[in-house]
């Protein structure tokens, strides 16, 4: 049983291989994306609560009356009575009031849904970042272990020609300083593999073990002014701050309706009875049906109060809406900056290398006929090191930097690496519940509230 436990660990881990596969997993199993989607699920629901209020409401009451005084005894009067009652009642105008409110709740819905857009594209960068890492550290790890051999082979070398006399201690015990350096290196080399290892399995569900070159990104644009462009359009956190304004401004409407006058009917069907005669509660039984209008005269300033901060909190949220524009131009200079220097750092990097490599091939060889001496050798041996791990890292910043341009643009989503994924749409959820309750006077009810607030769309 433990082996085939086992078996199934290992066939897990390895199925994830690509990026792409990475993303799709993370995407159908991430916490943090599951989280949010829940979050907005039940957000969905608070426009089933504020339109319910365009329709009716009906309630059964009752109660039983105990009385125990004198006068309970006298002929007629009875110790219990028995109520029993059945009310409506439905609003049909509020000056705009329910209508603002119910625009404020979808504005406030569809904000949520460009924030869990934003959620979705965090993990997908998390993702990104953490392969990469990955990546970097597994090569990072060989190229460790293969300049640990080679300063092994040098020093066993160094050591033989000591025995010859054709090197002195001070030799062997360069060769044994850099070789005790480069296991120390290697050490923190898998140490950082394995805490990057975990940090993986935390964002994509499972631990990576050979994972492929990283595909070209998709939708990167040519030259700065698109992506700006491209971003002020379709940044999730800039449109979500759009239709959180939408809210505010409705709500403003809904702080403002409570000045205007309200009609609502209502209809009661009540009746009382001596409790030890309830059969006859049908006898005594009466219906009642009232208009209400009522105009607000003095509030005490609460009224005028609700609209100041509603006014304030619409203000607050255009401000917040620049704001975040502001963040997102910001955003994308520094990306795009990023992106362009490690690509530049990429070139010099790769010819740094192919230098190095010529070099410390070139010093060994010079060293064996005595043209260099030990610690040189040692010296382009280091460097070349050196090198090799500022190239893979200087791939690596090109890449993430190239990804947050892709997610500050809007662009960073899982259709784009995995296009037959099943995706999940917030707005089928919506759909699905927007009309749960709905009765035929609430259509009346909206068109004649929405009267009023037809000015605040």
């Amino acid at each position: 049983m433990t082996v085939s436990v086992l078996a199934l660990g290992a066939a897990t881990a390895v199925s994830a291989e690509s990026l792409n596969e990475a993303i799709a997993q993370a995407y159908n199993q991430n916490p943090t994306l599951a989280r949010a989607r829940a979050a907005q699920r039940a957000a969905d629901e608070r426009y089933v609560q504020t339109r319910s209020e365009f329709g009716p409401s009906l309630s059964l009451g009752g109660s039983v009356n105990y009385t125990d005084t004198d006068t309970s005894f006298l002929p007629g009067n009875q110790r219990s009575n028995t109520s029993l009652s059945l009310s409506a009642d439905q609003n049909i105008y509020t000056s705009g009031g329910l209508t603002n409110s119910l625009r404020a709740s979808e504005a406030n819905i569809k904000a949520g849904q460009q924030d869990l857009r934003s959620t979705e594209s965090q993990v997908l960068l998390d993702v990104i970042q953490v392969y990469t890492a990955v990546r970097r550290d597994q090569q990072a790890l060989k190229i460790s272990q293969d300049n640990y051999d080679i300063l092994k082979q040098q020093l066993e070398q160094t050591q033989a020609q000591f025995e010859a006399g054709q090197l002195t201690r001070t030799d062997v015990a360069q060769s044994q300083a850099r070789l005790s350096a480069s296991a120390a290196s290697l050490a923190q080399a898998q140490a950082q593999l394995d805490a990057d290892r975990a940090q993986y399995i935390a964002i994509v569900g499972q631990a990576p073990i050979a994972l492929a070159t990283e595909p070209v990104l998709p939708g990167l644009p040519a030259d700065f002014n698109a992506a700006l462009e491209i971003a002020e359009r379709n940044n999730p956190d800039l449109q979500a701050s759009h239709y959180a304004e939408d809210a505010a401004k409705a709500n403003l409407g809904a702080a403002r309706s409570a000045f205007g006058p309200t009609v609502s009917l209502g209809a009661v069907y009540s009746g009382t009875t001596p409790t030890d005669d309830f059969g006859g509660l049908g006898d005594n039984m009466g219906a009642t049906a009232t208009m209400r209008f009522s105009v607000p005269l003095f509030s005490a300033g609460m009224n005028g109060s609700r609209v100041r901060e509603a006014a304030e909190n619409y203000n607050a949220q255009k401000i917040s809406t620049e704001i975040t524009r502001r963040a997102v131009v910001s955003s994308v200079s520094q990306a795009w900056s990023q992106m362009i220097a490690a690509r530049s750092a990429v070139t010099s990097n790769q010819e740094q290398v192919r230098a190095a490599q010529v070099a410390a091939e070139g010093v060994k060889t010079e060293q064996q006929v005595g043209l260099r001496t030990n610690i040189e050798v040692l010296n382009a041996q280091q460097e070349l090191k050196s090198a090799q791990l500022q190239l893979l890292e200087a791939e690596r910043t090109q890449y993430v930097a190239a990804s947050q341009l892709l997610s500050v643009m809007g662009g960073m989503t899982v259709q784009a690496f995995v296009p037959d994924i099943e995706v999940y749409d917030p707005q089928e959820n919506l759909d699905s519940v927007k009309s749960k309750g709905w009765t035929p006077l609430e259509s009346v009810s909206r068109a004649v509230d929405g009267l009023a607030a037809g000015g605040n769309k």
